[in-house]
């Protein structure tokens, strides 16, 4: 069902009915060592059932503190204040969510509103296997028998695409790829069958044909008469998906209307600001940031000119179960100089392993790596060395890479004392300049790394990887955590970046758009292996492997609103 049926299915069936979820004037504000902080100011919503709205902004705009603050998780130093909160139960009354005890809010959540959060990794108890985190909220609501549990575990995994049930469900959260805690997540929210799901930031881990499956999931759930409020700063999804948006921007609600509507014809400039930033073919060659200007011209890439070389490389693990997962099967590829190579594929297909293998921080059962020319892999680590500063990452979360203690003026250090032989003086000169390159302010150096917004801490980790002065950029998911307009500005930055010092870069992603724009040439990953690769406008125009078709096709756009 496309979202237009879609959406006219919802309007007959929400004809005439009350809200599940109703929101007037709520008002959130924290108590900060600077004073207080208005999070969200006045805003009002409604879902019905069935509905799927979708809450959009940048980061900081108080879309999560909304969530949060409807289900009863504000926090402590919140300050709360609303004229109503209330929600339609599966009994058929009205709670007041702003009266609520602990004690009735135990029975609330779960129950009656199920919570995804983004972060998986710190949601799921690390000390319970998937299995057990699923069938607590079966078992605490007392929906099935305990002898009937295990079964509906499993049924719930395969829902939302996790492969081979019976063996995830007795893994740890630490066991398991990105995709596949959020799956697993996600399962642990619909466990008990909640009539409002609060979805915050769902499918960021997830690669399209799995952020496909679990979107088609909420569809059905809409269908059965759930509502969702979905929180997302991927605006192709909330087009793809929602019924309703809102668009936030310093905590107030600045525009809101059927999705496509507010989607298709913005009536807000910053809704407009936003559409602009999303990643398309449409806006290939100029900058996100600022549509009116094209990119820098890139140097000519000249295919003779190997950077490096990964040849015929494979990779295998042992299970906890002692099974064998054959992780990367006989992949090759290669970089040119000036180049961006794009990586794509769905969560466990070997991206990330064939992405350490070329860090040299894996060693490969079978194939070799060379760096201009010569053997890279095969080298003991006392060799390779003084060799690394020519190759160098930017992680997907650089808060959990950053020791927590260190300022941001020893954080880029770091590298400055290992490569260079710079004094006290200079090496502070030249991290001034290397944030000033990243387009940050020198009045961060004294700052660590929780003082940081996401887009600061990701310009932080690129200006650290830049201080070595690579040849070789391997960017792993680097900007799958930001919001759309900090995405852009990090994206602009990395072409910049290359233009300006001949860089060449992996990217290693699995959001479509952003390979599109920023890649000269693609990769596909499956099961381990290379199933196709090409320049970009083969790839992208004329997939020639099935699952490359099903990629291409599973992106989601606004094309179809």
């Amino acid at each position: 069902m496309n979202i237009q049926t879609s959406l006219q299915t919802f309007r007959g069936k929400a004809a005439g009915q009350k809200p599940l979820l109703e929101v007037k004037g709520l008002q959130v504000s924290f108590s900060t060592s600077q004073g207080r902080v208005n999070a969200v100011r006045d805003l009002s919503l409604q879902i019905a059932p069935g509905e799927i709205f979708a809450l959009v902004g940048e980061s900081g705009s108080g879309k999560s503190v909304t969530a949060r603050t409807i289900i009863g998780l504000a926090g402590p130093r919140a300050s709360v204040r609303a004229d109503a909160i209330t929600l339609a139960t599966h009994d058929g009354r009205v709670l007041d969510l702003l009266d609520l005890s602990e004690k009735a809010w135990r029975r609330v959540r779960g129950r009656e509103i199920g919570f995804v959060l983004q972060d998986a990794l710190v949601s799921l108890d690390p000390l319970r296997t998937i299995g057990r985190e699923i069938a607590e909220p079966i078992l605490a609501h007392g929906l099935a028998p305990r002898s009937l549990v295990s079964s509906q575990v499993l049924e719930l995994l395969s829902r939302v695409g996790v492969p081979e049930p019976d063996v995830r469900a007795g893994q740890y959260a630490h066991e398991l790829s990105g995709g596949l805690r959020q799956r697993a997540l996600i399962a642990s929210a619909l466990a008990a069958q909640p009539r409002l799901l609060i979805a915050d930031e769902p499918t960021t881990a997830l690669d399209v044909s799995i952020q496909k499956r679990i979107l088609a999931i909420f569809r059905e759930l809409a269908d059965a008469g759930h509502g969702i409020l979905l929180i997302t700063h991927d605006l192709a999804v909330a087009a793809q998906l929602a019924h309703r948006v809102g668009v936030m921007q310093n905590g107030q609600l600045v525009e809101t209307g059927p999705a496509h509507d507010v989607l298709s014809h913005p009536g807000h400039d910053y809704t407009r600001r936003l559409l602009a930033a999303v990643p398309t073919a449409a806006n290939r060659g100029r900058h996100l940031s600022n549509p009116a200007s094209p990119l820098p011209n890139r140097q000519t890439i000249r295919s003779d000119d190997r950077l490096l070389e990964v040849r015929n490389i494979s990779k295998s693990f042992r299970r906890g179960d002692g099974s064998l997962l054959r992780a990367v099967k006989d992949a090759s590829l290669h970089v040119d100089r000036g180049e961006t190579l794009g990586v794509v594929g769905e969560s466990g297909s070997g991206k990330t392993t064939l992405g350490k293998i070329a860090l040299a921080l894996q060693s490969p059962d079978s194939g070799a790596v060379l760096f201009e020319g010569r053997p890279w892999s095969s080298l003991p680590e006392r060799s390779r060395r003084p060799l690394r500063a020519g190759m160098q990452t930017i992680s997907q979360d650089p808060l959990s890479s950053f020791d927590p203690r260190f300022t941001v003026e020893r954080i880029i250090a770091q590298p400055l004392r290992l490569y260079t032989g710079l004094d006290r003086a200079r090496r502070r000169e030249k991290i001034v300049n290397l944030l000033e390159l990243v387009g940050l302010s020198p009045d961060l150096l004294g700052r660590r790394p929780q003082a940081l917004s996401g887009g600061q801490r990701q310009r932080v980790s690129i200006a650290q990887a830049l201080a070595a002065a690579p040849k070789l950029l391997i960017c792993d998911e680097p900007v799958s955590a930001l919001d759309v307009t900090t995405q852009a500005q990090v994206l602009d930055l990395l072409v910049d970046l290359q233009a300006r010092l001949g860089l060449s870069m992996i990217f290693i992603s699995h959001d479509l758009g952003v390979i599109q724009h920023v890649s000269h040439r693609i990769v596909v990953m499956k099961e381990g292996a290379v199933v196709e690769a090409g320049a970009v406008e083969q790839v992208f125009g004329q997939p020639q492997h099935a699952y490359t078709r099903e990629l291409v096709a599973s992106v989601p756009n606004f094309s179809n609103l």
